[in-house]
């Protein structure tokens, strides 16, 4: 499998496929690169190169018990970006991701990125305090890490049949493959990751730094999140920051790169050859 090695010893595993201008997604917890498939086929397909990281303690990386946080999230993607001597690139983050990128632009510098797209992404801060009064409160992350601790099984079945997709919705049809494939991917992680990046996702403030990302972002998120709500996140990313463009989809769960791809495929195709 292709993979680097940090400077602080953690095997990093990636994809690579194709050439020309490179496009690099940032997976959303507790998932892996895998949840870009429909993502990566397509723009592959349309003669891009694409890049896909499994984050720390996800997917097929190392199931290490240190560096959950954006920091390391951010410098082990700067880490491929530099391996595969990347530039011009248009960075994608889904969920997490949605930091991941955020941190990257902001710790790593713009020079080789050209553009941004954060999607149903956790920035600017998810969890409720005096500077976010319309966030989560905290004990719901508390609730999220006492299931990862002890029935972490359950807990992502439940997820992903339920909220994630917007499959308890009254009008919706669950795909039993999705289902099991964001199951398959979660369960591939370690516990320890996925325990340390629910404080990761919801207790970073990106606010400040967010003023200083120059380049093009592409701001989507649907109405009916019920994981990152889309007026506290998506609505005030694309207020902070400087060359932002927002759209917001009426209906569209957390999950959508995956329930809606043909939609969120095209409108990020149109995004980058703009």
């Amino acid at each position: 499998m292709p993979t680097i090695t940090t400077s602080d010893g953690v095997d990093i595993f990636y994809k690579d496929w194709g050439s020309g201008q490179p496009i690099v997604f940032s997976h959303g917890w507790p998932l892996s690169s895998d949840d870009w498939d429909a993502q990566m086929m397509f723009f592959l397909a349309k003669g891009f190169r694409v890049v896909a990281v499994d984050r720390r303690g996800h997917g097929r990386s190392a199931q290490v018990a240190v560096g959950h946080d954006m920091d390391y999230y951010a410098d082990d993607l700067a880490a491929v970006v530099d391996h595969l001597d990347l530039h011009d690139a248009v960075h994608v983050g889904h969920s997490t991701g949605g930091g991941e990128v955020i941190r990257y632009l902001t710790r790593h510098g713009h020079d080789r990125a050209a553009k941004a797209v954060l999607i149903s992404a956790v920035p600017p801060l998810m969890v409720q305090d005096e500077s976010n009064p319309g966030g989560t409160p905290k004990d719901v992350f508390d609730g999220i890490q006492e299931q990862v601790a002890t029935n972490r099984s359950d807990f992502f079945w439940n997820f992903a049949s339920g909220p994630f997709y917007g499959y308890n919705r009254p009008d919706a049809t669950p795909s039993a493959g999705i289902i099991a494939n964001w199951w398959r991917q979660g369960m591939m992680g370690g516990a320890k990751a996925h325990y340390d990046g629910v404080v990761a996702f919801s207790q970073t403030d990106f606010s400040d730094e967010m003023r200083s990302v120059t380049i093009p972002v592409l701001v989507l998120h649907g109405d009916d999140d019920q994981v990152v709500p889309y007026e506290d996140a998506g609505v005030r990313s694309a207020e902070i920051l400087p060359n932002s463009t927002l759209k917001i989809y009426p209906g569209f769960p957390h999950g959508m790169p995956t329930t809606e791809a043909a939609t969120i495929n095209a409108d990020i195709l149109k995004f980058i050859t703009t």
